[in-house]
């Protein structure tokens, strides 16, 4: 009997804290990425070969995306955002490997990411606008606005976060439900459509954060 979505398998203990399966599969995939991010940026040139043109290609494409929304410089952003998506895209498309859970998949990973956003958000907001002219945007248009505008923060991150987690764990439980029916081979068109939901839904979380991490720096107030 397959496990709830909303409850992980622990694997082992430190000390008081329990591990769980996703956490180790999203510290596998940290490292991977870490190691892999090392591998492909230690020797740059200012005459690239095709390994460093495919980097700055994605590199430019996130930039130009961050550039879309924000609609200032992105670069102070592009840390963030281009590290959330990259991990978001490995983590999602981590559950075409046999035995392998993909982390997003289930509801704690979902919230860590969120409230990353949500920490980011404000970390940008105090820092472009200073911490009282950001508690101030709050008051605005009007100052009736001001529980409405706290309570959207909450409600926001809480939607991105069941937003991610909803996307991916319904697609591995249909998987799931496909080979118990009908067999192993019968599910590879839903594998393939998994990837590409695990791909915009990584574009799309990335893009919401872009988002609101713009409305916290006021871009929106600039035009």
């Amino acid at each position: 009997m397959a496990s709830s979505p909303l409850t992980s398998t622990i694997l082992f203990h430190v000390g008081p804290v329990a591990v769980t399966r996703p956490v180790v599969t999203t510290w596998a995939i940290m490292l991977v990425l870490t190691c892999g991010s090392w591998s492909v940026t230690r020797r740059l040139t200012l005459h690239p070969d095709r390994r460093q043109a495919v980097l700055e290609l994605i590199v430019t494409a996130i930039m130009g995306q961050i550039e879309e929304v924000i609609r200032t410089d992105p670069r102070p952003l592009l840390a963030l955002l281009g590290s959330l998506f990259i991990f978001l895209v490995a983590a999602n498309l981590s559950g075409v490997l046999p035995g392998v859970e993909p982390p997003t998949g289930k509801l704690e990973t979902a919230a860590a990411l969120a409230m990353i956003v949500f920490a980011s958000v404000h970390f940008f907001g105090v820092r472009a606008r200073g911490a009282l002219g950001y508690l101030a945007s709050f008051a605005k248009p009007k100052m009736i606005m001001l529980p409405l505008n706290i309570s959207s923060e909450v409600t926001r991150t809480f939607s991105l976060m069941v937003r991610l987690f909803g996307n991916v764990m319904s697609g591995e439980f249909i998987i799931a439900l496909v080979v118990a029916l009908a067999g192993l081979f019968v599910p590879i068109p839903l594998m393939a459509l998994e990837i590409l939901v695990g791909l915009v839904q990584a574009y799309i979380f990335t893009i919401l954060a872009a988002v609101f991490i713009g409305a916290a720096l006021g871009t929106d107030e600039r035009d």
